[in-house]
């Protein structure tokens, strides 16, 4: 092979890997077995299609505890005109299930009839009473269950490459099976490599990266139906990991070759499987996950090494950063799992939604964006999640992806787009907007309103930002505490000004003491505001139109600082906790933020100045039956104490609402 990483369009990646698995027969059903049908067949999928071989039921049964009576003995009965019946050729008691006797053609519910004894009086109910009096006539096969009411012998109960739910095993067993055939489990060996991989739960040093893909990847493709085996961490040596690929494929289907996949020096997946077999595919234009590697190892020449594999096997050589990892895993072996088993590609649901913000796409790429998705008033919006191949928080928080085709550079802010669908419906309709600053209590009224069946989806832009989303009708609420230079007072003049047309409520949520969040034992011992334009001491800043921005420039202002003598007032940070990330990495020595995101990350906290945090929410979402357990959560004590637990919070006033009209 002369060239390595070439990226290719994601159709013709495809296209290599379908015609290389058909040509050694492996673009089709792998195997079938035969199991027992019990509790372990659930999600196997059936590689025949089951035929009832017997009906369900299979003889006419009561369907009520009553009488089995001759329909036509009933007729004329009537609430004034009474018909009564008696003798075994006329009546026969029978429970539930209980066959109904030849020449019977009906069922009276027990509670239907009135019991004589041999007087002809009334008595209780018994299971052989001399007579029964009814006072309505039956039609025949009434409260009968007819032979094959359910299912007739010979009749499709399911098809081939259906995959069992828990339900199918019970109209296979009422349709007279007692084990099924089934497609065989692929089994799929999972190999990571790196030198700066350690397992999980080790004690982390500069330059470890924990090694928790294999558990991502084995788990979706558990939930696809395969069987998996995660190796242990192989270091970066050619040799070792040729071996472990080798030993791999010797019992498994499909070997994933995790990370080294792309052109750096010690990146040996292409090399490996270009050594060990042919490698199709070194490239995707698809983002994320470009450094994709699709191959295969030919059965015939590796069966020539002793004890080594006797049959083709392919090998997908997977990025390591686990946004592009799990895509891979979607795009390319999802599919393929799907043909082994003979079932149908997953597809996902598509709904049309509005985009918040304007989204930016290489135009060679096919760009796939996670997104968070709810309904504000009678629009379906989707917000664009921070993006990047690492973060893996995005996988967890997303509810939907937006797919660019190659070609798209971008999607303005208010076009409409293709969501595809990760949650139900009834999911995203149960969901909260809040755009605007951030704060640490918004992550827990997320947690309190889950057990009340609601998502809190938070959205971290800024005061301002929040706002303006308001405007535009993109959220529900948005966290605000945006300090007015001129009057001193928090949100209202602002308010004003960016929602001149929308009537609102602001809820007093908390007060919050804002200052200085510096290293452990303070080392560059600083004190205030005024040490920022110390040459030794190196800032983190908050985003423009963030409300603690905003309060900084105020400040600066009243002391009389301009920002070009602050090292690193341009370097910006989206949330308080990414501000305490910054300085406890030691990329910077201070950041302005909340007490209790110091608190979090052990970092030391000077506090400066005490600051309002308020919830707008628009009059109009104000009395929704979505936000009710919003405001229950909000009045409750036990969110109240969990709040005042945090440092730095103050919860005296909170919940306290007034209404600011348009």
């Amino acid at each position: 092979m002369s060239v390595y990483l070439h990226d290719i369009p994601l159709p013709e990646a495809r296209s290599r890997l379908e015609q290389a698995l058909a040509e050694v027969k492996l673009w089709q059903v792998l195997g079938r077995e035969t199991i027992p049908l019990d509790e372990h067949a659930l999600g196997r999928v059936l590689a025949e299609p089951l035929w009832a071989r017997s009906s369900s039921p299979h003889y006419h049964a009561s369907a009520m505890d009553g009488f089995a009576v001759r329909a036509e003995d009933t007729a004329g009965a009537q609430p004034s005109k009474p018909v009564t019946l008696s003798g075994s050729q006329h009546i026969c008691y029978l429970d539930t299930g209980e066959p109904i006797p030849e020449g019977f053609d009906a069922v009276i519910p027990i509670e239907n009839v009135e019991s004589l004894d041999d007087n002809g009086e009334l008595a209780s109910i018994q299971h052989k009473p001399a007579a029964i009096r009814i006072r309505a006539a039956v039609t025949p096969w009434s409260h009968v269950r007819s032979l094959g009411e359910d299912i007739v012998a010979t009749q499709l109960v399911l098809p081939d490459g259906h995959r069992l739910r828990a339900v199918d095993l019970g109209a296979a067993a009422a349709a007279g099976y007692g084990e099924v055939q089934v497609a065989r489990k692929p089994r799929v060996g999972i190999i990571p490599t790196g030198t700066e991989l350690v397992p999980l739960g080790s004690v982390l040093r500069a330059g470890d990266i924990l090694e928790f893909n294999s558990l991502v990847l084995a788990a979706q493709l558990i939930d696809m139906g395969a069987e998996t085996t995660r190796f242990p961490i192989i270091p970066d040596d050619m040799d070792v990991i040729c071996e472990q690929v080798l030993t791999a494929a010797q019992n498994h289907d499909l070997v994933l070759l995790i990370a080294g996949s792309s052109a750096g020096a010690e990146d040996y997946s292409a090399q490996v499987v270009d050594q060990l077999g042919k490698l199709l595919v070194h490239g995707v234009a698809v983002r994320p996950g470009h450094p994709v590697i699709l191959g295969i190892l030919p059965g015939d020449q590796c069966s020539k090494q002793p004890g080594v594999i006797s049959k083709a096997i392919p090998v997908v050589g997977v990025p390591g950063y686990p946004v592009s990892a799990a895509l891979t895993i979607d795009i390319f072996v999802e599919p393929l799992i799907a043909r082994w088993l003979g079932r149908l590609p997953k597809v996902l649901p598509v709904e049309k939604a509005r985009l918040t913000r304007k989204l930016t796409s290489p135009a060679g790429d096919e760009d796939h964006i996670r997104v968070v998705v709810g309904r504000v008033g009678d629009t379906l919006l989707a917000a664009p999640l921070l993006r990047g191949a690492g973060m893996i928080s995005s996988l967890v928080r997303a509810d939907g992806l937006v797919i660019l085709p190659v070609g798209v550079q971008g999607v303005e802010a208010g076009e409409e787009v293709d969501v595809h669908l990760y949650r139900s419906k009834s999911e995203i309709e149960k969901t909260i907007f809040c755009i605007g600053s951030h704060d640490l209590t918004l992550d827990m009224l997320s947690r309190f309103l889950a057990v009340r069946d609601r998502r809190f989806v938070s959205s971290n832009v800024g005061s301002q930002a929040g706002l303006v989303a308001l405007k535009r009708g993109e959220a529900h609420l948005a966290g605000s505490h945006l300090l007015d230079p001129e009057t001193g007072d928090y949100n209202l003049p602002d308010i004003r000004k960016y929602l001149p047309d929308t009537a609102v409520k602001v809820m007093y949520f908390v007060g919050r003491q804002q200052g200085l969040m510096v290293k452990k034992g303070n080392p560059k011992a600083i004190r205030d505001l005024s040490d920022l334009v110390r040459p030794d001491v190196r800032f983190v800043n908050r985003q423009r139109g963030a409300g603690t921005r905003v309060l900084l420039d105020y400040q600066l202002n009243q002391n009389g600082v301009l920002p070009r003598q602050i090292q690193g007032y341009n370097q910006e940070e989206y949330t308080h906790l990414n501000v305490a990330a910054a300085v406890a990495s030691g990329r910077s020595d201070c950041g302005l933020g909340i007490a209790a995101a110091a608190f979090v990350l052990d970092l030391d906290f000077i506090p400066l100045f005490r600051e309002r945090y308020d919830l707008i929410i628009p009059v109009r979402f104000a009395d929704e039956i979505l936000l009710a357990p919003l405001f229950d959560v909000i009045a409750s004590s036990s969110f109240q104490e969990a709040v005042s637990a945090l440092p730095g919070y103050e919860i005296s006033e909170m919940g306290t609402m007034m209404t600011v009209e348009d």
